[in-house]
This record gives structure tokens, sequence and C-alpha cells, in this order.
């Protein structure tokens, strides 16, 4: 088995002892180091604390999902955290709810556990049966730690660039004067951190040798790898060889990324693992065991809920709100079956717009007049102007569709219902998405689409080919020839389909520098019913500001105050 699901809250070590379940690690603060060095328990309730503070976006700003905030979505309702991003109100005083106060504290943690809880033997457990089992686990805690510190280190620089840095426990002298590090130079830390501990990390926990494995294998799907660290070090090659990170444009940035997304490649072949058929199996409830050949890493929630499903089936239908609605710029993106976009094909159907398209976006995007979503609804959504589920309804879409990614349609929130809410699991890492980042790498490296050295056999044609070879989706490859701007467009537009709504839009937008072109408007469809029951299909702009400044998050101004030596990104004041 090699997905890694993290089961967020106690679940993921749960095997280490039953006192690891019953305990939070915040309530270890009021326990001294020795308590802590008791035992394998209660060393490992500070692992799950580190895990803890991933992240994950079922709908993180009060409903919406951060694709809102992009064009993949828009949220059906007004006045929410999500328009903080795009109306004009963002400063340093109402910064939308970011990465900095989780990660600096999972980072703090990491630094703790780094320097106080390694080296243990646990002399007086050494009696136990399963000592040896432990003490495996325990010594490569170590490697999972510092795998986290790098993790968290990315999703700072991704958000702020230059960032304080501290591979050790602050004092808090210093806590409130450490000066930001530039973002490069995190990144070399990343990738450093990636190779110093990828060959020393368990490689993959369902296939442990006898004398350590313990019988149960749940606890053991939710903890880095070593796939894990080279999906963290090839992602985050990709981001410092980017426009925003790489300003001038750097080749041997791009060499790097090249080299390490072909890695990771080499190693999940190695591995024996590859793109699972069925595109819409990647988020269902139980991608932890169908999908495993293709997710490197997820974050499993450790109880049911249906926040997703309710917070963005149709509104209209008993206890669903609407939410977070696809526009009319990811449909377009869609191509059609003979793999044109739909104002270049014969496909296309102006009655039928939706029809003859990609099957991505069917698995993706609930359209007018379909039947079955979720699975328990009879009647065909009505999401034109006053149907049962369009505008004015309250939460009614205000693009013309619904999003099914990541919502479970067999779900039922209804109150005679008896299958009201499931597990789920946030993709971290999954196979698909380095293809992609390999072709972009190669791409930037090489020159051109059809270029392969031999460092480099795979081209970034074929390789950005791939996530459209599976059985369920099966649209045509890449073409040969493609001039640089063909290719860049394509590909764009293949990462925005393959990728959407597993939280990537928001960032690659912004590291490629483009947020001028995709950030200041999204299209509404308005859908009307015509007498004779024919259905019109009317495009709407609406405009979205967009500033440059808001390539990286502000500084908080409640940091900035506690420690002068921290600046501020450009744009956002002193």
């Amino acid at each position: 088995m090699k997905l890694n699901t993290f089961l967020c809250g106690v679940l993921c070590l749960g095997a280490l002892s039953a006192c690891s379940e019953e305990m939070d690690y915040h309530e270890y603060n009021n326990y001294d180091e020795d308590f802590v060095k008791l035992n394998f328990g209660n060393v490992g309730g500070l692992i799950t604390n580190i895990y803890s503070d991933l992240d994950t976006d079922f709908g993180s700003y009060s409903g919406a999902v951060l694709g809102a905030a992009t064009d993949e979505a828009e949220y059906a309702y007004s006045g929410g955290a999500i328009e903080t991003f795009y109306n004009g109100t963002w400063s340093p005083v109402n910064t939308p709810a970011g990465a900095w106060s989780s990660c600096y504290r999972a980072i703090s943690n990491c630094n703790l556990y780094l320097e106080r809880f390694t080296g243990l033997t646990f002399p007086e457990l050494e009696m136990n049966a399963d000592y040896k089992p432990q003490m495996y686990r325990y010594n490569n805690y170590r490697y999972e730690v510092r795998c986290l510190r790098a993790y968290y280190y990315f999703l700072l620089v991704r958000q702020y660039g230059d960032v304080p840095f501290s591979d050790h426990v602050l004092t808090a002298d210093e806590s409130n004067s450490l000066p930001r590090t530039p973002a490069q130079d995190i990144f070399d830390y990343i990738i450093a951190e990636c190779d110093a501990v990828k060959d020393s990390i368990i490689a993959d926990y369902a296939n442990l040798p006898a004398d350590v494995a313990l019988p149960a294998e749940s606890p053991e799907t939710g903890r880095v790898n070593r796939l894990t660290v080279l999906a963290l070090k090839a992602r985050a090659a990709l981001y410092a060889a980017s426009p925003l990170f790489n300003p001038t444009g750097n080749k041997e940035l791009w060499h790097r990324a090249a080299l390490a997304n072909k890695e990771l490649l080499d190693a999940a072949d190695a591995a024996k693992m590859k793109l699972i058929d069925d595109y819409a199996k990647l988020w269902t409830k139980n991608n932890y065991k169908d999908a495993t050949s293709e997710i490197i890493f997820g974050r499993r929630a450790d109880r049911e809920s249906s926040s997703m499903e309710t917070s963005n089936f149709p509104a209209g239908l008993e206890n669903c709100k609407g939410g977070n609605c696809p526009t009319q710029n990811l449909v377009d993106a869609y191509e059609m079956v003979d793999g044109k976009p739909w104002d270049q094909s014969a496909f296309y159907d102006p009655a039928n717009p939706c029809a003859n398209r990609d099957p991505r976006l069917a698995a993706t995007i609930a359209v007018n007049g379909e039947t079955g979503w979720p699975a328990w609804n009879e009647a065909p959504l009505e999401t034109f102007q006053g149907g049962a589920n369009g505008e004015p309804v309250n939460g009614g879409t205000p693009t013309g569709y619904y999003l099914k990614k990541y919502c479970q349609g067999d779900i039922d929130p209804r109150s005679n219902s008896t299958n009201k809410s499931a597990y789920h699991t946030w993709i971290t890492f999954r196979l698909g998405e380095f293809y992609l980042n390999y072709a972009e790498a190669v791409f930037r490296y090489l020159g051109s689409a059809d270029a392969t050295s031999a460092e480099f056999p795979l081209s970034a044609r074929e390789a950005a080919s791939r996530t459209r070879a599976r059985k369920s989706v099966n649209m045509p490859p890449f073409p040969t020839g493609m001039s640089n701007d063909e290719f860049w467009t394509k590909y764009k537009n293949e990462r925005m389909v393959e990728l959407a709504f597993e939280g990537h839009r928001f960032w690659d937008v912004r590291r490629w520098k483009e947020a001028d072109k995709y950030f200041r408007s999204i299209t509404e469809m308005k859908i009307t019913r015509q007498t004779d029951g024919t259905f019109a299909y009317t495009r709407k702009e609406v405009a979205r500001q967009w500033d440059d400044k808001m390539y990286f998050f502000p500084i908080p101004q409640a940091d900035k105050l506690k420690n002068p030596n921290l600046g501020q990104n450009p744009g956002w004041g002193d």
C-alpha cells in the first residue's frame, strides 16, 4: 500500500499505545519533559501534534475554498471571508487566514522534538514484546519530523516569500528579533533536508520487515515516507524555478526542478505506482484504499463529516446550500473530445455546450439538466434562472454550475437519511501533479515541448499527455510540433483541468506571475429557459480586483509589532 493518508488528530499514531489515543498534545504543555519521555506513546503525542497542522481545504474560508478566490469558482454567498482576496479590503490588519501562525507553531514543535526527544532508548520498556517495532518507529520519527518541518517552511515561503528561519528552539528575544531569510535560501534548505533524509526514512510502511511490523495496519497509512520526501523536494524545486521566485530565469533552477521531479517519477515507478484508471476515484470516501497507486500523501480526517457536501450540493435540495460554484472560465478549460478548445471544435453544440467534453468535466462539475447528482436526487438539476437550483434561490449558483469534486454523492443530508456523513481525504501529493511538474520543468530547461536529452528522455509533451491517457479520460495526447506559446497555453489548461479544486490554481498563477491575466475577472453563465423548453446561454463578466502586491501575503501587523526586523512585503506599507 503506497498511500500515506494522515488520520487527523490522534488516530495516525494510535498504535503507539492506548495512552496516545486519549491525549491531545496541547495537554502536553502542562507536563514536564520527563513525563513526555516516559514511553513511546507520550513521545508519539508530540509527533501527532506536528502532523495536526497539515493543510487541507474543504471550505477553509467560512465554507469557501481557496479556488473561489481564483478563476476556478465563485462562492454563492456574498460578504464572506473569501472576498477579501479580490475586493480590495486585504491588508496587514485584515489578512485572510494564512499559514503564518499554524506553520510556525508546527516548526517550533519540530525543533522542540529534534532537540529534546531524539536519542531515547526507553530501557524500562526493553522487556515489552513490542519494544523492537516501537523503537523502529521511534528512530524513524526524526526523519518524519525533518520532512514535516521542511514542508511547513514550504507553505510559508510559497505564501510570504522571504520568511524568518530557525532550525532550533528560539528564546523569546530571538523570536522577537529574527530577520527574514531570502526565499531561495529557504527553498535550498527544503531541498537539502529532503536529500538528507530520503535514504534514511522508511520507504513503505506496508512492507516492513516482519520483526518490526505491528499487527494493525491502519496507523501506518498516515505517515511521511520516502516518496513523500521526494514529492516535497520536487514541488519545492518547481516553485523555486518559477518566475515569482526566479525573476532572472536562471535555467539551472529549472534543471534542478526537472531532476527532482524525474527522481520522484522514477522512484514512484520503482514502487509500482501509476495513474489510476478512474479519475473520479481520487476523491471518493475510499480513495485511501482505491487510489493508493496514485496518491502519494494525503490527510485523512479522524471523524466522519458532511460539511463539504452540505456546503456544495445544489441549493434548493433539502439541507443543501450551494457554495463553491465552478466558473465558466473553468468549464471553458475542458477541451472537446477531439482535443480542441470549445471555440475551435466541430463537436461544440451551442444548445448543449457541456456535451462532447473532456470526461473530467462530468467528474468535477454538475451542470444544468444533469440527473443523479447527488446520487439520491431524482430530479434533473435546474441551474437556469428561476429553476429549482438556480438564482434567485438562496445560494443558487451564480455561474450556472455546481461542484462535484471532493463531494461524495451518496452522502444524503435529508432529514430521513441514514447516510449523512463519511470520511474525507485531502490530497497533498499525487502522481498526476508530478507528471505535469516534470513537463513544465523540462520544457523550461530544454526549451521546447518535444525536446529530449540523455538526462531527460521523456519530453515535456509526452509527460503532459500522461494525465490525459487514463482509461476514464482518454483524451488525445498533446500534438507534436507545437510552438512554445501553443504548448504553454495547452499545458496551463491541462493543469487547471487535472488539478481543479486541489489547491493548486491560487498558487500556480502566482508563481507564473500571470495573475493580471487570470484574476481580474471571472465569467458566469446565465442560463434561461425559452418558451419551447430549450435553453439560452449568456456569458456575464464579473470584475475582480488585482494588485501585484497580492503575489505575496502581507506580513501580519501583529507580528510586525512584536518583531521590528520582519519588515513588510512590497506594496503592503511599511
